[in-house]
């Protein structure tokens, strides 16, 4: 298989506070189709930690690109689409799954998508949870896009239950 000139890696932060890593030695990476990178890796907890991940898998030096294909890289994973296009308006509701869920834009009120009001209890909201997740769950005939915005959608209703929003 031919070689780059030069194998690239790209790191990007993530919401929690890590890296994620996607690097390319074969050929290089491409916008449109996405080229899947050779190797990844997250949970670094700082860039030069990250890049020695990517240069043990690679095991060649690496020379790093902008952030952007990493954050593409990790948009796939979740099951988006790897570029923010304008897309729909905002106020369009589409389907996003086989289980009826449907999302708003790109964001979906964690709250709609659980089936569950604001002002619920942790035990409320994993009860719905557990249920949603049964629904949507890809080995029980749902989509892995829709399980993955049900979980998605649990993990922020939980964030936003344990510190609650002052109010102005």
């Amino acid at each position: 298989m031919p070689e780059l000139s030069a194998a690239v890696c790209s790191i990007a932060p993530t919401r929690r506070r890590r890296f994620l890593w996607a690097a390319w030695w074969t050929t290089p990476p491409a916008r449109d189709p996405f080229r899947k990178p050779d190797a990844f890796g997250g949970g670094a907890r700082t860039r030069e930690e990250a890049l020695e991940e990517a240069v043990r898998a690679a095991e060649r030096p690496l020379h790093q690109i902008e952030a952007r294909w990493a954050r593409a890289w990790g948009r796939i994973l979740v099951g988006e689409p790897p570029w923010m296009d304008r897309g729909p308006a905002p106020s369009e509701v589409r389907p996003a799954g086989a289980a009826g869920v449907s999302k708003v834009g790109s964001q979906a009120s964690v709250w709609a998508v659980l089936g569950i009001s604001p002002g619920v209890t942790a035990a409320e909201l994993k009860s719905a949870f557990k249920q949603r997740a049964l629904e949507t769950h890809p080995d029980r005939g749902g989509s892995a896009e829709s399980f993955r915005l049900v979980l998605r959608a649990y993990e922020e209703a939980q964030r936003r239950i344990a510190r609650p929003r002052k109010r102005r």
